[in-house]
């Protein structure tokens, strides 16, 4: 042994070859500051040994390496960008003495080698990847680019366009998609692997390969003319610009770092790639990405934890009522290899729940995701029935019936007394109190809510409410059954609205009373899609949400919330209502939905939305784009610091996910506490103090006035008041 960490080694094995392994005392390897130190031992170790001839890279994990600890991000990209580049320098330099030990090097790669551990083995000389590996370089996913190398190696190895759409992407490859790209030199069985990366080595260590020829090219300039450049750049940037748009820097920042780097060697190509990888760093948006990456851990670290506490397996589901939520709901947990039964009281909602997921599935046949025969697994894992004899032996019954409080209650006093004592029974509903619901069951300790968002089989987001009486075995179980079926759970408390459609609908509050004040609808979807980056306005979001339902919630909200959320006289969207404009499900609702010329779905505003409204709103009226997004905005933070306050959600990272996940929230904006923490807790309270005037929905609480006064982050303090 001639150099031993605690996360990296080097070994002298027969022939000249040094072993360089990677084996983190984690669970996976990753570059830390303190990995890095050791990494530079290893390089001089290597270096002094006289008796090396040959470098093999190793992991000794399960995956190679998963690339750099993002914690460390977020504090380090406090520092001012002068003092980021000699951060990121320092670890560069790293990967460029490695690339420079005059021996011939070869990683053997198993597994994840992504961001960091792809850059690692870009500095090989040659890299043998097993059929397990996934390669890449996803860091414009965090808004970052790469900072160790990967703007600088990976054109050389595989060309400026195919390096261009690896970064800008974030794509991860398999072994035949990078082997045909030249970014691996083979791919062999996993039992392979270090026998093929040693015979792989001893050839070059012979002279059999010419390892300098191979290392050379990463040192030098590209090989492309001038016109060649331009065709690609030009190209390159016209694509980025279209997909990532103005709210994602990260793209155009890493192409212009390729651009810029092209014609230089890699020393002056790596300080291009400091420099930029440091502004990348300073931005917003990467805050906010890094941030969402965390909270993401977050929420699947809590679901992992209670997969482990839960007491009851579910290996069996039933779904009650087989609309199209319904049908959603059995087709994910099928898909999911949860077979599941699906009841209803006629044959014609079973129809359309069937219909439902044959629908979905039939579009991933068409689209290649799916073969014929997976299709049909994932059909026969769903079981019709018109009785409840067929769910006496499921786990866990997932009562989706029409949203009323009574019919919920007597099909959950029905299924009850159908099941097991140990079953568990949950509720699909997105107001009903379930502690109002739970005085239907006799065992109260068994029950939840299970709130899906519809589309079930695209939005990745289930809330699981907690009653009063809900035993914290039954939540562990159904939050690892939403883990199951590939969904991000998130455990909130009751409350009217539980978590996402209370914070939603301040939100939508701000928009009426905007529209009353003379706003034009149209107008407000547009800044808040194409500036605030909202996937869709309001406007259009209660026409997809359905205004009926929009209507029945603001009831709830207002029942519950009395002082903060009363219905507001005229509210346009009861005005829709009442002329039975529901939005898309009838075609008609701010906007007509119609189909365009192709046949596709399109919206036009609808004259007829206006000339309901026009009797109640003021005569027109044009706001600055801030006022609309400070007046849309306020209501939905304020209630989600307040959701915080009271215990509703438990941390600012589900609070943020719940946002992301439920209703779209921009990411690049990190969802509402990252929003408004890069605003400025002092910023964001001068903001709505301007409109505190309008009401309790725009006046922040005591609790954010003083985590501002004490200089506090909602990322690392409980806030909890009740």
């Amino acid at each position: 042994m001639i150099y031993q960490g605690k996360s990296l080694s080097a070994q002298l094995l027969e022939d000249g070859i040094v072993e360089f392994k990677f084996d983190a005392q984690g669970s996976v390897n990753k570059f830390d500051q303190a990995t890095f130190v050791e990494y530079r031992d290893v390089v001089a170790a290597i270096n002094n040994c006289d008796a090396a001839k040959g470098v093999l890279v190793t992991s000794a994990k399960s995956t190679f390496i998963v690339g750099a600890d993002i914690t460390e991000f977020l504090e380090t990209f406090k520092l001012p960008e002068e003092e980021l580049v000699p951060w990121v320098k320092q670890a560069s330099d790293v990967f460029d003495s490695f690339e420079d030990i005059n021996l011939p090097t070869i990683a053997a790669i198993n597994g994840f080698a992504l961001g960091g551990g792809c850059e690692m083995t870009l500095a090989c000389d040659y890299r043998v990847a097993d059929t397990s590996a996934v390669i890449g370089l996803p860091e414009v996913k965090l808004g970052l680019i790469p900072g160790f190398g990967g703007t600088v190696r990976l054109p050389r190895l595989i060309g400026f366009d195919n390096a261009a759409t690896w970064m800008s992407t974030g794509k991860a490859h398999k072994p035949a998609a990078a082997l045909a790209q030249g970014a691996i030199d083979a791919v062999v069985d996993p039992e392979n692997l270090r026998s093929a990366a040693i015979n792989m080595l001893k050839l070059a260590m012979d002279g059999k390969l010419d390892w300098r020829a191979k290392r050379q090219p990463k040192l030098e300039a590209l090989s492309l003319s001038e016109t060649e450049m331009l065709m690609s750049a030009t190209t390159c940037k016209g694509m980025i610009a279209a997909k990532a748009g103005k709210h994602y820097p990260a793209p155009m920042i890493m192409i212009n770092t390729l651009i810029a780097a092209a014609g230089l060697d890699r020393n002056a190509a790596m300080a291009i790639e400091n420099a930029n990888f440091a502004k990348v760093g300073k931005t917003d948006a990467a805050t906010a990405q890094i941030g969402l990456f965390m909270a993401d851990q977050v929420v699947k670290g809590k679901a992992k934890k209670a997969s482990k506490l839960a007491t009851k397996a579910v290996k069996k589901a039933a779904v009650l009522g087989a609309g199209i939520m319904g049908g959603g709901i059995a087709y994910q947990s099928a898909y999911k290899g949860t077979p599941i039964i699906m009841k209803d009281i006629n044959d014609q909602a079973l129809d359309l729940g069937l219909t439902t997921a044959a629908g979905i599935l039939t579009k991933q046949v068409d689209r290649g995701r799916m073969n014929a025969k997976k299709m049909a697994g994932v059909l026969n894992n769903i079981t019709p029935s018109l009785s409840y004899d067929s769910v006496k032996d499921v786990d866990i019954v997932v009562e989706a019936v029409v949203e009323n409080p009574k019919v919920k209650g007597i099909v959950l006093a029905e299924v009850e007394g159908q099941i097991s004592e140990d079953a568990i029974l949950t509720s699909n509903t997105s107001t009903i109190s379930i502690d109002l619901l739970a005085q239907s069951v006799k065992r109260p300790e068994n029950f939840c809510g299970m709130h899906f968002f519809n589309p079930v089989n695209k939005m990745p987001l289930v809330e699981i409410i907690r009653g009063k009486d809900t035993s914290e075995e039954t939540v562990a179980s159904v939050v690892a059954y939403a883990a199951k079926m590939g969904k991000s759970p998130i455990v909130v408390n009751d409350c009217p609205g539980f978590y996402v459609n209370r914070v939603l609908f301040p939100y939508f509050a701000g928009f009426s009373q905007l529209v009353l004040e003379g706003a034009d609808f149209t107008a407000i979807d547009k800044v808040m899609e194409k500036q605030f980056g909202w996937p869709m306005g309001p406007a259009y979001l209660l026409d997809v949400v359905g205004v009926d339902t929009a209507d029945h919630c603001t009831s709830v909200m207002s029942s519950g919330f009395p002082t903060r959320m009363q219905k507001i006289d005229n509210d346009p969207v009861s005005t829709l209502y009442a002329s039975e404009r529901l939005g898309q499900k009838n075609g008609k609702g701010f906007y007509d939905h119609i189909k365009d010329k192709r046949g596709r779905p399109a919206k036009v505003p609808a004259p007829a939305a206006y000339e309901l409204m026009a009797p109640h709103c003021a005569d027109k009226k044009d706001f600055s784009s801030e006022e609309i997004i400070a007046r849309m905005m306020i209501p939905m933070v304020n209630e989600v610091v307040r959701c915080l306050e009271e215990g509703v959600v438990d941390s600012a990272a589900e609070a943020d996910m719940g946002l992301i996940y439920g209703v779209g929230f921009p990411p690049f904006r990190g969802g509402a506490i990252r929003y408004l923490e890069t605003l400025g807790l002092d910023s964001y309270i001068a903001m709505a103090d301007k409109y505190a005037h309008l009401g309790e929905i725009y006046q922040v609480t005591d609790g954010m006035r003083e985590m501002a006064k004490s200089g506090k982050s909602y990322f690392t303090t409980d806030v909890k008041t009740a």
